[in-house]
């Protein structure tokens, strides 16, 4: 099969249907340029429009320069391109996984502002098997040596990152490059020994790992990719048996839950705790097994910015308090990534969770049958000390009639929300 027919069964396999916009990121390497290339050849014939994006996060002198090179390219291809500049320090640590995660959000800021339903990322066969030893050094189970998958959905109606060229080679895009007569630039940082990364590619290069090679490491992430669509209908179907949720807070029953076998227990929890806690990533193994134990002893449980308790046959995962305690946030607007507040826009007020001091300016919550540590953190509206509204409460305690409290995700999408990639 050709590089062409390649990109285009996998375009046709996972793009969804009636979107007339794509977008590419291009960092000027080999292979991001080959992708783009690719697309402009396809877009000739699927009439899709291909909108580019680098990112300079400002690491080196010469990304300016690199990113000047790849608006040169796509301009000759026809195609529209941006340069994102990071605007800010990346935070002290790892630096390519901090650098990542800020590509990550300029691309999807930029996606947004350009309307571009996807974003195609230009990882090959190389980096699905560098990935998969990577994350078996580091424990992986099945979910991590899945390894990167052809296409994963943003949270939060974020694009759609699409990874066409996973069953291609590094030097295939290389040749066909120097075929086309296009230059690419190799960046330093990918000879640089001090990153993991780096070291596991040149490992593999030199043949060290004996007949364990790019394919068949790829395939295997391949298999457990498929093994992990099974375990993860498997913690679907359960979720819609089991879930429940409540102010903001989910829910399982504790008797069918234990009964569960022990993936499908963690996926439900991790899924839990990431979606009331905010994260994208789910907990370690030994803090779920932690978890798990203070839940069959019936103690109380702080994990991913959650609270668990077991009460009355129920598992509940709550926001932890002490995480929202000094947050603030403007009205309307959204609230700890769990609510959408409606209503006028008033410079006086402002949002923060309800807390001791706004359930005793609404003392009918008992009455109402309320859990207190699920709406310990639900969305007030305050003036001040004052409470004006509680806009998730009961219509009889809400307060102002003109604000309104919608969840951002329903026990639908928090049963579905338990297999990030």
């Amino acid at each position: 099969m050709t590089l062409a027919a390649a990109l285009a069964a996998a375009l046709a396999r996972d793009l969804p249907a009636g979107i007339d916009r794509l977008g590419v990121a291009v960092s000027g390497g080999g292979d991001s340029v080959a992708l783009m290339v690719l697309l402009a050849d396809w877009a000739k014939t699927s009439g899709l429009q291909i909108e580019v994006a680098t990112v300079d996060h400002g690491l080196r002198a010469e990304a300016a320069a690199e990113a000047a090179t790849v608006a040169q390219q796509a301009a000759a291809l026809g195609l529209n391109q941006a340069t994102l500049k990071l605007n800010h320090a990346l935070p002290p640590g790892n630096v390519q996984a901090n650098a990542r995660a800020a590509r990550f959000e300029l691309l999807t800021d930029w996606a947004a502002a350009r309307q571009l339903p996807a974003v195609c990322l230009a990882h090959t066969m190389e980096d699905q098997a560098e990935t998969f030893l990577l994350r078996l050094g580091r424990g992986s189970g099945v979910d991590g040596l899945a390894g990167m998958a052809s296409v994963r959905r943003a949270p939060d109606d974020g694009p759609l990152w699409l990874r066409p060229l996973l069953d291609v080679r590094r030097e295939t895009l290389r040749a066909f490059l120097r075929a086309r007569g296009v230059d690419w630039i190799d960046d330093p940082s990918n000879t640089d020994t001090r990153f993991d990364r780096v070291r596991v590619r040149q490992s593999l290069s030199a043949g060290e790992f004996g007949q364990i090679d790019v394919p068949t490491l790829a395939e295997t992430a391949h298999r457990l990719g498929a093994a992990k669509r099974v375990l993860c209908q498997a913690a679907y179907d359960a979720a819609k048996d089991i879930l429940s949720v409540e102010q903001g807070s989910i829910g399982l029953d504790s008797a069918r839950f234990s009964a569960l076998p022990d993936d499908t227990r963690w996926r439900l929890l991790s899924a839990a705790l990431c979606r009331v806690g905010g994260h994208i990533y789910r907990p370690r193994l030994k803090s779920l097994h932690r978890a798990e134990r203070a839940i069959a002893e019936r103690r109380r449980h702080a994990l991913s910015g959650c609270i668990i308790a077991v009460k009355q046959g129920q598992i509940w995962v709550d926001r932890e308090p002490s995480a929202l305690a000094a947050k603030r946030g403007p009205v309307p607007g959204v609230w700890d990534g769990r609510w959408y507040i409606e209503g006028p826009h008033r410079d006086d007020l402002h949002m923060a969770m309800l807390g001791p001091q706004g359930l005793a300016q609404r003392p009918g919550w008992r009455d109402a049958g309320l859990r207190r540590s699920a709406i310990l953190t639900v969305p007030g509206i305050w003036r001040g000390d004052t409470l004006v509204a509680a806009p998730s409460l009961p219509e009889s305690m809400i307060g102002a009639p003109d604000w309104r409290c919608l969840p951002v995700w329903d026990k639908i999408s928090a049963c579905a929300d338990h297999c990030p990639d």
